[in-house]
């Protein structure tokens, strides 16, 4: 069912798309700024549910490309997804009809509201990883069979590019990834161009709508003097995601961050408030695995999201910082992502890591080491 965003939504839209985001997705502080400005003059955007879409509509995802580390220092200058929309309209002779996330992130999951605000077309209450990966064949739009490109790439300076690689999705990102690398780290994209047929049978539903209410419910449990936490744990259960809960909670010792290849990549270590041992989070752009000691205890495409202990609002792995004390939530991911398919283009081996998927709820009775 089709709903109107105004900017009164946006805090808890953001905060709820920053916990879906994994630690990454880009910095929510900014995805609410630029949605703001557009809505002062949009005063609403429309967000439809995909069973609303015509097989025949045309939606274009639209999305910020890039290491998150770097976009704190290279603030856009606001036109450049909507540049790049109009260059893969151009290059395929379609007019979009409507535009939707990538992925679940701070800034991703508004770039769409910002290119929707100013173009005055709907945004699809869905996107293409239920979460945040760092690559771009890593969306379920790839793994049930939609090329990725075309895509179009812009920068600040209103330069744009096509990439065409026809159904090779990997290839696809390898480039786009150069290109973003020489646009100083940070690029804007459209990409995944679907019929809305296409979106019903690839894209996770209702996303937007979830993040709106995650945000909600974590400034509702506040404002009334309940654990944020219990009550997210409360409310997954009745979504596509089923289950979260805490696997530990402690201080932040130390964070190595670097930006290599066009990702943020680095490791998290939080000390327990007792004589537990560490837990450490590896990430690039989002958080992949976290482990308690030498054990396992979440694993991609499993969620993993740090949370401030007192407040909950998650922390994404740019803003890590010694001395913040926090919580580690892991969340089971949709279905369709832990599918044999899913697993081959976003599970573990695809990071490099050696451990097979076993979802968070086994692991947390059993622990892999």
């Amino acid at each position: 069912m089709a709903f109107d965003i105004t900017i009164a939504d946006l805090g808890d839209l953001v905060r709820g798309a920053a916990l879906l985001g994994t630690g990454g997705g880009g910095d929510p502080a900014i995805g609410h700024t630029l949605v703001a400005e557009a809505l002062r003059d949009a005063g609403t955007i429309t967000v439809i549910d995909p069973d609303e879409l015509s097989d025949d509509d045309f939606v274009i995802p639209t999305a910020l490309m890039g290491a998150p580390s770097v976009l704190v220092e290279r603030l856009p200058r606001g036109s450049e997804p909507v540049d790049a929309l109009r260059a893969l309209e151009r290059h395929t002779g379609r007019t979009a009809t409507a535009t939707m996330p990538i992925e679940s992130g701070g800034i991703n999951s508004t770039i769409p509201l910002f290119v929707a605000a100013q173009l005055g077309i709907p945004v699809v209450d869905a996107d293409g990883m239920g979460r945040a990966f760092p690559e771009l064949q890593m969306e379920t739009f790839a793994v049930y069979g939609v090329n990725g490109s075309p895509l179009a790439i812009a920068d600040e300076h209103g330069h744009t590019a096509i990439v065409n690689t026809v159904a090779n999705n990997k290839k696809m990102e390898d480039w786009a990834r150069a290109l973003t690398i020489k646009m100083g780290g940070v690029g804007y994209i459209a990409e995944y161009g679907m019929d809305g047929a296409e979106v019903r049978r690839t894209a996770i539903p209702r996303t937007l709508s979830l993040a709106l209410r995650l945000g909600r419910t974590i400034r509702e449990a506040r404002e009334h003097h309940r654990d944020p936490v219990e009550a997210l744990s409360e409310l997954l259960p009745e979504t596509l995601y089923h289950r979260g809960e805490v696997i530990f909670s402690g201080k932040i010792v130390d964070v190595e961050r670097t930006t290599v290849e066009g990702f943020t990549r680095g490791k998290a270590r939080i000390a327990g408030f007792g004589d537990e041992p560490e837990c450490t989070v590896d990430f690039q752009n989002e958080y992949l695995v976290a482990r308690i000691g030498d054990e396992t205890r979440v694993l991609v495409p499993d969620l993993i999201t740090i949370l401030h202990l007192e407040t909950g609002e998650p922390i994404t792995a740019e803003t890590l910082r010694y001395g913040q004390r926090v919580r580690v939530f892991a969340i089971s991911t949709p279905e369709m992502m832990r599918t044999p398919a899913a697993l081959e283009t976003f599970g573990p081996a695809a990071f490099g890591l050696t451990e097979d998927f076993v979802p968070f709820e086994r692991l947390a009775r059993t622990g892999v080491r």
